[in-house]
Order: C-alpha cells, then structure tokens, then sequence
C-alpha cells in the first residue's frame, strides 16, 4: 500500500504498520492492541535505560463507514436513512475518538498514529497541531497549499477552480489515554466525495469537502505514495526536523 517496509523506522523513531484495507472494528482493535505496545516500551525503557520508539503509525484504507463520535447531538449530523446507507455499502461506527461525525472509505488515507507523548514530551494541542502540519507538508509537495482552520481542526484548500470558501482535504480526531495517543488523522486522496453528502462533515454544515484528485486531476500521486509521505513526516516532526 505505501512507499515504507512494515517496521521500517522514519526519523523520529516511529515504526510503520501497514494495515492494509480493513473494516473499521478490526482496525480499532489493531489499535488497542498496539496502543498497549507502545505502552509497554514505556515501562520497559524506564526500566533497563534503553530506548524503545516513541510509537508506531498505522496505516488503513477503510471499507465504508460512517464513525459517530459520543459527544451529545452528533447522531443529528447523520443525513442518510439505514436504507439508503446500506444501498451505498456504509457502515455505522461509534468511536471513542474526538471531534464529530466523518467518514471512511476506499481512496482514504487513514493514518493512526499510536504515540508516547509523554516520552516524546509534547502536549496534546500540539501534538494535533503536528498531526496538520505533517499534512500540510505532504501535500505541499505536490504543489497543493493546505492551511489552518482557527475555529476548526484539520487541513483545509482553496479549491482550484477558485471560490472564497475552503474545503476540508484532512479531518483529524484523537483520543488520548495513558497520553499515549489513538486514532488520527484522513486525508482525502481519491474519496468518493458523495458519500460525504450522507453526513454534515464534522458537524460543520456549509463546509465543502474535497480531495487531491479534484485538485490534481491527472497529477493526483497514487494512495500508497501519499500514505507513506504523511506518516514520514510525522515521525520527522516528532523528531525535531522541520
């Protein structure tokens, strides 16, 4: 799927987990159990003096699915009947991360990095501001300039063909426990953007969505090269380069 070897360690001591494509259940578990890893490095790093990497980043493209945040009113910002959604092949997810309501799906890049903050000494605003800036960076690289939100986490672009409105390339969501770090971010690489249309994106109704096929065009880089940019550049920034 990405340009990186399984295990591979990118600056910042992060090691790379392909997983493939996978359902969203399945891969929450994957990240349960590579949150308790992670954990487990931390106390084992404290008690024989070695260092252990700072975490892993894991890397998914979803089948469809529709995750709902816990937070009170979110289920409102569901658009689409059971009937309808079944129609598409969407699933609905609860999940325990932060944020509102998205979605998943094939053409995605998802991304969950499992990260030791508080080996990696970085507090939990910052370590979200990283996570947009690692994708500012990537997409910059092919000629894409991503921006800030400051009512509204994620990486937001004008769209090519002009407009005053930005729309929303990256959605990021986090949970911290143990200030170990799950889920993460999604950036629309080649999304089926009428899927979006079942939902209000992160609760932000008006905001449009968009993906770098829509900007590219024929120039849109491949899911695996995208993916593998965007988890280097988190393990850079993490490390302190850049």
């Amino acid at each position: 799927m990405n340009s990186m070897q399984q295990g591979e360690h990118p600056a910042g001591g992060l090691e790379i987990v392909d997983l493939g494509r996978m359902a969203y259940a399945p891969a929450y578990e994957a990240q349960q159990a590579h949150h308790e890893a992670v954990l487990g490095w931390r106390e084992a790093s404290a008690g024989d003096g070695h260092d252990r990497p700072l975490g892993r980043v894991l890397i998914v493209e979803h089948d469809p699915v529709i995750t709902i945040s816990r937070r009170p009113g979110v289920a409102e910002h569901l658009l689409a009947s059971p009937e309808l959604l079944a129609g598409r092949g969407i699933e609905v997810c609860e999940t325990d991360r932060g944020g509102d309501i998205t979605y998943h799906g094939p053409g995605q890049v998802v991304v969950y990095p499992i990260v030791d903050l508080k080996r990696a000494k970085i507090r939990v605003v910052e370590y979200v501001r990283l996570l947009e800036q690692a994708v500012i960076d990537t997409i910059a690289a092919y000629g894409v300039a991503g921006e800030r939100d400051a009512e509204a986490t994620g990486v937001w672009v004008t769209p090519r063909e002009g407009g005053d409105q930005a729309a929303k390339v990256c959605a990021i969501g986090v949970r911290v426990r143990k200030w170990v770090t799950l889920h993460g971010l999604a950036l629309n690489v080649r999304t089926d953007l009428s899927h979006f249309s079942t939902i209000v994106p992160c609760g932000l109704a008006g905001r449009p969505v968009t993906n770098l096929e829509r900007l590219l065009g024929d120039g849109c880089p491949a899911f695996g090269e995208v993916a593998g940019a965007v988890a280097s550049r988190i393990g850079e920034l993490l490390g302190g380069d850049g």
